[in-house]
């Protein structure tokens, strides 16, 4: 197994020594980037490049831009530190076809990654102190060469459950989060709504009205920067909808899907990743595809029904080409790969190869 981000290794030896396996080889001959589609006013050689998760830092994220990854996501961050949960972190799924939204019964996972195309997702959102996330940020968004593009993903954090006003606080933190990515530089903000690892059964994302107060105060402060929402799968249209009537006329667009949840057990029955609350883990990779084709559909429709100019960025289960062109043709203007890179590092540049489309 050669990815660029070792499942083997821990979340901190990844940062301090990656990447590795091809992203730490010298990167391949790609053609020069020429602007071939424009992504929230910027010009890129291809819309397409990987998603907040494995791209921890600068270094990781100046291999992926070589390799011809051109729209990429600094791994989300915080206003404060946060340690990665213990490994294992990613695991082999073995789902027989796709991953049902809402499955109950348990699914098995195991440490069989080779040949693996669905893998977990169980790290706990860690972040460095912005002392040191701000600078190497920085140092991330000057390694894009032209026609490349970085997007700074952040989160807010929530305070200690006898804090005063909690909810104010948690407004508070998102808007503080931001506003420190922004001063990295970054062209395009992210806003985590949908982490599966800190309790699935309530993401952010599905609090309509507190999204929208969090989303306000994050464009006010941030002006004119674009602003992304990272959602989670809606099995509910009308729930969609209503994401999408409070918010389309402050953000900027949305991306889908942050993983699948899904209970993972070993062999023996019992829970695949030790420690309280990781009984459930969030599932990413070619058993989740259907979910994000469908969300991205559905954005679609909605954008077009209401005349709304949002962007869609298409996530989840792309591990070749011809999956980017379906992601491409269900709406999305930009699509990621997380999984299907670190299978396969030369996917960037066979993505750059498609046709031209517009």
């Amino acid at each position: 197994m050669t990815w660029f981000y070792d499942p083997r290794r821990s979340y901190e030896d990844n940062y301090a020594h990656g990447p590795f396996g091809a992203f730490a080889a010298p990167p391949p001959a790609l053609p020069a980037p020429t602007a071939r589609a424009s992504f929230l006013g910027h010009d890129v050689a291809s819309p397409f490049g990987i998603p907040a998760g494995p791209l921890v830092n600068a270094a990781f994220c100046a291999a992926a831009f070589r390799h011809g990854f051109d729209v990429n996501v600094y791994k989300t961050v915080r206003t404060g530190a946060r340690a990665a949960h213990p490994l294992p972190n990613a695991l082999a799924v073995h789902v027989d076809g796709r991953l049902a939204a809402g499955r109950v019964d348990p699914v098995l996972a195991d440490a069989a990654l080779e040949g693996a195309t669905s893998i977990s997702n169980s790290f706990g959102v860690p972040s460095r102190d912005p002392d040191a996330w701000q600078p190497d940020m920085a140092a991330a968004v000057a390694a894009a060469g032209e026609g490349q593009l970085l997007v700074g993903s952040f989160q807010g954090t929530h305070p200690a459950p006898d804090a005063p006003d909690r909810e104010a606080a948690y407004v508070a933190d998102h808007v503080a989060a931001a506003a420190l990515v922004a001063e990295a530089g970054v062209p395009v903000l992210e806003l985590n709504l949908s982490c599966p690892n800190e309790g699935t059964g309530a993401l952010l994302c599905f609090d309509v009205p507190l999204v929208a107060c969090i989303v306000a105060a994050v464009k006010e402060r941030v002006g004119d920067l674009p602003l992304l929402l990272k959602l989670a799968h809606f099995r509910d249209d009308a729930a969609l909808a209503r994401m999408v009537d409070a918010t389309a006329g402050i953000v900027d667009g949305y991306a889908a899907v942050n993983t699948l949840p899904a209970r993972l057990v070993g062999a023996d029955g019992a829970p695949a990743l030790p420690g309280a609350g990781r009984e459930v883990a969030g599932v990413c990779g070619d058993a989740i595809r259907w979910a994000g084709l469908e969300m991205v559909g559905r954005l679609a429709r909605l954008r077009e029904d209401a005349g709304r100019p949002y962007a869609i960025v298409g996530v989840g289960g792309v591990l070749t080409a011809e999956h980017h062109a379906a992601y491409r043709a269900a709406g999305a203007d930009a699509v990621m790969s997380a999984t299907g890179a670190m299978i396969d590092p030369g996917l960037g540049a066979a993505v750059r190869a498609l046709p031209v489309s517009p």
